[in-house]
């Protein structure tokens, strides 16, 4: 037997498990449609928002990183892009664009090209109505392996200005005092480290199809 047709066999065994692979959902896969809060790995605050706006730069709302683990204002929601590429129910790819909704408010993480207003990096808002915003929400989920696994380190990269969802340690006053400031760097760092931590994690599904889109 020639050697191509010894290795053929071999091959497409290799194939065929490598499809498998592919459709079969992590068990600590972050999934589409969970709820979560998101731990800052270098600085332990936790991804928040509320109804406080900045007093300069957009004027959005603003997004601060807190060092309580029970604070409501920290839970955001995992959902695709407009154009409903995620599916209730299917785990988060590595280098899946995503958006995330600030639960209690139903704004979208965001940035854009307005100066933080203690580090003068790139200022971080919650922006849109509803879940609904625009194309400055995206965020490109980075991490190691085929999926965003709970217990991974992953950063969030920003589609339309490449920076990284950081924070540095800065600290507002009044009216927000002692929470941190979160912005966008332009490098990767061991600043932009994030973690899944408490929150409502929807079930993996081998079946996206069977789930409503978010």
């Amino acid at each position: 037997m020639r050697r191509g047709c010894r290795l053929f066999p071999l091959l497409l065994l290799a194939l065929l498990r490598g499809l498998c692979h592919g459709r079969e959902p992590a068990p600590g896969a972050v999934t589409c449609g969970s709820v979560l809060k998101l731990l800052n790995t270098r600085h332990s605050v936790r991804l928040h928002s509320h109804e406080v706006k900045y007093g300069s730069g957009s004027g959005q709302q603003s997004v601060t990183g807190v060092e309580a683990s029970d604070d409501a204002n920290s839970y955001w929601r995992i959902r695709g892009k407009s154009d409903g590429s995620c599916q209730r129910g299917t785990p988060v790819k590595c280098g899946q664009a995503i958006r995330l909704t600030h639960v209690n408010t139903g704004k979208n993480l965001h940035t854009h090209h307005f100066p933080s207003p203690l580090s003068n990096n790139q200022e971080v808002s919650a922006f849109g109505d509803d879940g609904e915003g625009d194309d400055l929400d995206n965020w490109i989920v980075q991490c190691s392996g085929t999926y965003w696994e709970r217990e991974d380190a992953v950063r969030f990269k920003h589609v339309g200005t490449e920076v990284f969802l950081s924070i540095t340690g800065e600290q507002y006053g009044h009216p927000i005092r002692g929470q941190r400031e979160v912005h966008g760097m332009p490098t990767a760092n061991h600043h932009n480290y994030w973690k899944a931590m408490e929150g409502v994690f929807v079930k993996p599904s081998v079946d996206p199809a069977k789930h409503d889109e978010l």
